[in-house]
């Protein structure tokens, strides 16, 4: 989801002193007050998450100008590290790759040569795409306009050496995000290096009134397959087999009948395949006994290297897995299907492979997922995945690494989900949409861990950080290290892009974490060992 370019600053947080504290605090948008994230931690988080999504407590434009403001305040501190931050994000950690772009762009404004630098050294890593180039293009012209720097990259972009892969992109993607590939060739005025290129450059621009009777060269095979189908389309298969074509590049100008779709699953690559499980179903390319093809699903779905290599987030495995079990009423697709059980079994697998976890860490966690009303009603995607649903699966996904453990949900109360390792990921957001209640009170767990003299290592917490209902958490966190286990260490997952924070700063057994990382679990069982 691409970003809108607002910055309203209504009902942001403000700062002042709370009586009998040191620390200056910030008011949040619920009323309750949270320490200060600091700016690097705020772009991090936001980076992790986005901000182009309106949560309960505020709107995606307002969330979005403090964003911009967070990132430019970094870039005029430290580009480099600016730089690091938008490579880590962007390379499968992000929820997607919206905010890193946007992130970029707001880079290349930086005033100073070391943000020009920076930018330009990290753009090949950020804009992999032609998806990605267009949406980058899209920010450009919303926020700074076609500079020096935008030229000299686009140009770049688009002199690819490599031009079969550059044919790829412009085949693929044609149209993004208002433009088109002949706006851009246009707007870059990019010489041709090389006869290829010349022709490729042709082909975007004129098209091909004239059909050669081969491929002017193997780069372009592609291009020259796509060109064949618009005049053959009966013989939708033969360009599929041979040219090595996409969906995206056969749907529009092929007949797409279901051995079409079997020979485009073959080749599918990793992202399409967990978008298209539905329709394959659907057409029936995918059946209860079409064991081969099943097993194909599962090599690839279940394949760890694919899954990283793919930079599949878990977030789009859970989207996947949810849209699928409905069989059609989730989700942009018209399409209905029966659902098949060995899928849903294989999505499952997917979820827990797509995290990052090591081995078992012999400590005793308690995990507190926010049940509160406001993370029932923050989606995180356009399949109405809710805040809480995610954390639960989150939670679950850190439960399952290890071998002592409880699983709560928090509101003004703390009250157990029923959820255990044993459960899969469906079941366990059942149980959470179950029990959405209430406002927020994170410090309600440390008042049921001192009551019930729970001994936990770690408590960690999944929560939108709006905790108002009760009291201060770190003050209550305080007592439970005098009354129960001085040592347990606290780590709050932040799932909302908001610039607040639980942790007291002068904690240093204490983490505040930016949500929606597949790292997240490996992050915790680190911070639980000691190595963070």
């Amino acid at each position: 989801m691409s970003y809108k370019f607002f910055t309203s600053r209504k009902n942001t947080p403000q700062s002042q002193p709370i009586p009998g504290r040191e620390t200056e605090m910030l008011k949040g948008r619920s009323g309750g007050y949270h320490f200060d994230p600091g700016m690097w931690a705020m772009l991090k988080r936001c980076l992790l998450i986005g901000t182009a999504q309106s949560t309960f407590y505020a709107d995606k434009h307002e969330l979005t100008g403090e964003f911009t403001q967070v990132v430019n305040q970094c870039v005029a501190a430290d580009p480099a590290r600016v730089a690091k931050e938008i490579a880590y994000a962007s390379d499968g950690h992000a929820i997607n790759n919206s905010a890193p772009i946007y992130a970029l762009t707001l880079l290349s404004m930086g005033e100073s040569p070391d943000a020009k630098r920076a930018f330009m050294e990290i753009f090949p890593q950020i804009v992999r795409t032609g998806s990605h180039f267009y949406e980058w293009l899209s920010y450009s012209k919303a926020l700074r306009g076609f500079g020096k720097v935008v030229r000299e990259c686009g140009t770049s972009w688009l002199s690819n050496a490599n031009v079969k892969s550059l044919a790829y992109q412009l085949l693929k993607y044609q149209q993004r995000h208002g433009f088109t590939n002949r706006d851009v060739l246009r707007l870059f005025h990019v010489k041709p290096a090389t006869d290829d290129h010349q022709t490729l450059y042709n082909w975007v621009v004129k098209g091909w009134d004239v059909l050669p009777k081969q491929a002017p060269s193997d780069a372009l095979q592609q291009i020259w397959w796509y060109e064949w189908l618009k005049r053959n389309p009966s013989q939708t298969k033969k360009a599929i087999a041979e040219g090595r074509l996409t969906h995206e590049m056969v749907a529009p100008i092929g007949e797409m009948d279901e051995g079409a779709w079997k020979l485009l699953m073959q080749g599918m690559p990793i992202g399409a395949l967990l978008r298209n499980l539905g329709s394959l179903t659907e057409i029936g390319v995918l059946r209860a006994h079409y064991n081969k093809q099943l097993k194909y699903v599962a090599s690839v779905l279940n394949d760890r290297n694919r899954l990283r290599k793919g930079r599949i987030h878990p977030i789009d495995v859970l989207k996947a897995l949810k849209t699928y079990q409905s069989g059609g009423k989730l989700g942009r697709s018209k399409k209905t299907w029966t659902v098949i059980p060995r899928i849903v079994d294989i999505l499952e697998r997917a979820l827990e492979m797509s995290f990052d976890t090591v081995a078992p860490t012999e400590k005793t966690f308690l995990h507190a997922v926010d049940v509160s009303g406001s993370m029932s009603c923050y989606t995180v995607s356009s399949v109405n995945l809710t805040c809480a649903e995610i954390a639960t699966v989150f939670a679950l996904v850190s439960a399952k690494a290890e071998k002592n453990y409880a699983i709560r949900g928090f509101s003004t109360s703390f009250k157990d989900l029923g959820i255990t390792a044993s459960d899969s990921f469906q079941s366990a957001m059942q149980k959470t949409t179950n029990q959405n209640f209430g406002g927020t009170d994170a410090s309600c767990a440390y008042k049921w861990a001192i009551k019930h003299k729970f001994w936990a290592d770690v408590i960690c917490f999944w929560t939108d950080c709006e905790s108002w209902a009760g009291s201060q958490p770190s003050q209550v966190l305080e007592k439970y290290r005098r009354k129960v286990n001085p040592d347990v260490k606290a780590v709050y997952v932040t799932l909302a892009p908001y610039k607040l924070s639980l942790v007291d700063p002068k904690d240093r057994n204490s983490w505040d974490l930016g949500g929606f990382d597949p790292s997240m679990p490996k992050i915790i069982q680190a911070i639980a060992n000691g190595d963070l």
